[in-house]
């Protein structure tokens, strides 16, 4: 038989693999699209970063949209990634980072970045090591980063209203004692020295009745306000009733607690209000007690200022009474 006469087979092979391979790229080719378009969709950073080589090796598009930044400037040099850390973080997200390697995986990695706008973002960013080569063993780190900053923010703002006072902007009753008893216990170990004020402005029902309820709102703010001013960096204070606040001195000893209290009672009869022409001042009632070697709980430091600062209203007011 002549070979020429199985050139047509030849052709319409090839024709039909040639066709086959165009289906094949046409269909890699709409996989390709639509990998891309779910990537370019997705509202998270997917990443992949190769220990060895510290290189960042591919980086989904929404890095552009949370970063605020380059995406060809991280794949060519992973400082580029630190740089964007807050740095306050840095130093969590790099050691998070590396403890995959031990791991294998982490779930619960956040951390803040300053996006190039300056903007401040958090990130939740979860990762883990897929190996491409048991031969190679080459170490590549994929991850998943999502921008949680409203969450955050709704978290701190739960946070607020659950520990502070609405009208006061101070501490609440109930975040002011947990934190007293933290530091009450704190105490107790270490015997350092510990120092409770309760104060009570003198006459509110008086202010409310005759200046009325916003004016005693009034009042209750600016006194908030004036005693959080005196106090030190690291002591508490909070509204605990309606009228009543305390303060609690860590590592403060009794003498500079008097003074503190004392500073406290000058600023306060140093306030001014005015109602329809009428001005008017304040004062305040105050009970000041310190830790001893008996008091079991913070109950017992509680009741003695409490006792002295029902003292001092019986005294006459506008006074403080040691206990």
């Amino acid at each position: 038989m002549d070979e020429r006469s199985n050139i047509p087979i030849e052709l319409e092979e090839l024709t039909l693999a040639l066709l086959h391979s165009r289906g094949e790229v046409a269909r890699l080719r709409e996989r390709e699209w639509l990998f891309s378009t779910l990537l370019g969709s997705v509202n998270a950073v997917l990443w992949a970063f190769d220990w060895q080589t510290q290189q960042v090796i591919y980086v989904s598009p929404a890095y552009e949209r949370i970063f605020g930044r380059s995406a060809a400037l991280l794949l060519a040099d992973y400082g580029e990634w630190r740089n964007s850390i807050y740095p306050d973080d840095l130093d969590y997200a790099a050691e998070s980072l590396a403890k995959v390697l031990e791991t294998g995986a982490v779930e619960t990695r956040e951390y803040r970045i300053i996006r190039a706008d300056g903007q401040l973002r958090w990130l939740s960013d979860k990762c883990f090591i897929s190996r491409q080569s048991e031969a190679e063993q080459t170490q590549i780190i994929v991850g998943i980063a999502e921008d949680i900053t409203e969450k955050k923010q709704l978290e701190g703002e739960l946070h607020r209203l659950a520990t502070t006072d609405v009208l006061t902007q101070s501490s609440n009753r109930r975040h002011f004692f947990d934190c007293a008893q933290h530091e009450f216990a704190h105490a107790r170990q270490f015997g350092s020295p510990l120092a409770f004020l309760l104060l009570d402005l003198d006459n509110f029902k008086q202010i409310n009745d005759k200046y009325g309820h916003q004016m005693g709102d009034q009042v209750l703010q600016r006194l908030a306000y004036c005693g959080a001013s005196v106090l030190r960096r690291g002591d508490l204070f909070g509204r605990i009733g309606g009228e009543e606040f305390a303060a609690l001195f860590p590592g403060c000893e009794p003498a500079l607690a008097e003074q503190i209290a004392e500073r406290l009672q000058r600023e306060v009869q140093r306030l001014g209000f005015s109602h329809e022409g009428t001005q008017f001042g304040v004062t305040v009632s105050q009970g000041l007690t310190s830790l001893r070697g008996d008091d079991l709980s913070l109950d017992a430091l509680f009741a003695r200022a409490d006792a002295a600062m029902y003292q001092a209203k019986r005294q006459g007011k506008n006074q403080i009474v040691f206990a």
